[in-house]
């Protein structure tokens, strides 16, 4: 038989097509299947913007009405990144709380975010309008702490996606105990199928140690998870 695709001949005589072919078709129809999932996420994202903002960054833009500040920072030496405030709280249930009260950011026009570089925070303002961002191993870090604590869902979620896509036997336990800390369920497992895969060089790693001294009760958590998936593989007697 000869293959539909690749015109090579194969031994299969009722598939249609070699293994090889079937085996990247697969794999491009699974990766388009991701990108659908992640225009689905974009527009729905966007369409939480009030239709009466033109949401862009242009001059011709209405005046944005909110500065926000990386305190971490001194604010002579950090800009500020303006927004508005309908983006904010359009985007954001905290935004939303903070200045649909009387709490002292929306009566100042400024709110303070500490802990975030001023590159972090300005690539946050930017998806909020765009749903567009450009990102490395340390900015999806930073992006999903900052889209947590400000219940951004979608960024929170590109970026877990991102970071698991970047998991390995290097990184493995920073990811599992940052996971821990954020509630990435994602990144959480793929972090612990790669220390299920390296538990006998575990303990030499400085990592570990590390998480020993600082957060024990994961290490357990490891070794249970170890434990009961030795169980569940044993073959049955």
């Amino acid at each position: 038989m000869w293959c539909q695709s690749c015109r090579e001949e194969y031994g299969e005589v009722d598939a249609g097509t070699c293994k090889e072919c079937y085996e990247e078709a697969s794999e491009t129809e699974e990766e388009l299947k991701r990108e659908i999932e992640d225009l689905k996420s974009k527009v729905a994202f966007l369409r939480l913007s009030p239709p009466s903002l033109e949401l862009n960054l242009s001059p011709s833009a209405s005046a944005p009405d909110f500065l926000l500040v990386a305190s971490s920072h001194p604010p002579s030496s950090t800009p500020a990144v303006p927004a508005h405030r309908a983006v904010l709280i359009s985007r954001s249930p905290v935004f939303r709380a903070m200045l649909e009260s009387d709490m002292e950011e929306s009566r100042s026009g400024m709110i303070k975010i500490s802990d975030v570089s001023y590159d972090v925070l300005r690539s946050f303002v930017n998806y909020l309008y765009t749903a567009e961002i450009l990102l490395d191993e340390q900015m999806a870090c930073d992006l999903l702490v900052l889209a947590e604590k400000y219940q951004v869902k979608y960024l929170k979620a590109f970026c877990e996606k991102f970071m698991t896509s970047k998991v390995n036997n290097e990184n493995a336990i920073i990811n599992y105990a940052f996971a821990h800390r954020h509630n990435a369920k994602q990144l959480l497992e793929a972090a612990v199928s790669l220390i299920m895969d390296n538990m006998s060089t575990l303990v030499e790693r400085s990592e570990y140690k590390e998480l020993v001294e600082k957060d024990p009760r994961l290490v357990v958590e490891i070794y249970e998870a170890y434990l009961n998936k030795q169980v569940n593989t044993a073959p049955k007697i």
